[in-house]
């Protein structure tokens, strides 16, 4: 009894402080009917990127449309960039450590109006080489660069978010 009315007054506190579970946050209206314009040459497969961001904001209740014509703001992709630093060699001049970089400029716009101006984003990871598992820490940078797109996304969302949320309602779409 006890437990169930400590758990129902922390639920009260949470909801009341304007916390929500990840993936339970309200869309702005901006981001509810959104077409994802991702500019990457030469690409042949859609990056987890453009991917994650779907998926995301389809689970969040947004319309991902499949023409700009058809959605109520453009999100646009711009400069997408996987690069791999040496960090560290070992005695035998062989690199042992990398450093994952991924980079992404983003910006929103909507009715032909700029809602956020382009902005650089990137996370990066570092990781351990081992030439005798070179297969294994192949799968593990692949899976690797994977994690950090779909975190990307999310970093993404989350300062389109932000910044939406300070304009007032007329300017954020």
């Amino acid at each position: 009894m006890i437990r169930a009315l400590v758990a129902l007054a922390l639920g009260a506190l949470l909801s009341g402080c304007g916390f929500h579970f990840v993936g339970e946050r309200p869309l702005p209206a901006a981001l509810r009917s959104v077409y994802i314009d991702l500019v990457v040459p030469y690409e042949v497969t859609t990056p987890p990127l453009e991917t994650a961001l779907q998926a995301r904001l389809r689970a969040r209740g947004g319309e991902v449309k499949s023409q700009a014509d058809q959605a109520r703001s453009i999100l646009r992709l711009t400069d997408l960039s996987e690069t791999r630093e040496v960090l560290s060699v070992g005695l035998d001049g062989k690199a042992i450590e990398y450093r994952l970089v991924t980079r992404v400029t983003f910006e929103l716009r909507s009715g032909g109006q700029e809602l956020i101006a382009p902005e650089a984003q990137g996370v990066s990871r570092d990781y351990s080489f081992s030439v005798s598992e070179i297969l294994a820490k192949e799968a593990e940078e692949e899976r690797l660069r994977q994690y950090m797109q779909d975190e990307l996304a999310e970093l993404i969302l989350l300062r389109l978010e932000a910044e939406l949320a300070r304009r007032p309602p007329a300017a954020a779409g």
